[in-house]
């Protein structure tokens, strides 16, 4: 009878032991699994930041050029009026030192 009772404690160690290493085995699984999807998640997430800052830059670019054409024609605009009273004015005083030479 003893002998049964240790061949039974034999038997439950040997089974818990293997019920032990299966556990083991599942859970080295689990966090394989897990780190695996984790990984794919993070790329997935770098590319899609990756895509939208190309879209922002792509977005950024045409309002900078927007925004450097509509200054350029201001520019070109003011620059036009400053010639245009810069001759006014050159005239004026041209024509002032003629007047005042010859007076």
């Amino acid at each position: 009878m003893a002998s049964e009772a240790v061949k039974q404690i034999l038997n439950a160690e040997a089974e818990a032991g293997k019920r032990s290493s299966e556990a083991r085995e599942r859970a080295d699984e689990i966090v394989s699994d897990a780190e695996r999807n984790a990984s794919i998640a993070v790329q997935k997430r770098l590319t899609d930041a990756k895509n939208e800052l190309s879209r922002l830059k792509e977005e950024n670019s045409k309002r900078l050029g927007e925004y450097t054409r509509s200054a350029e024609e201001k520019c070109s605009e003011t620059l036009r009026g400053i010639t245009s009273a810069a001759k006014a004015n050159t005239d004026k005083a041209v024509e002032a030192i003629i007047n005042g030479y010859f007076s």
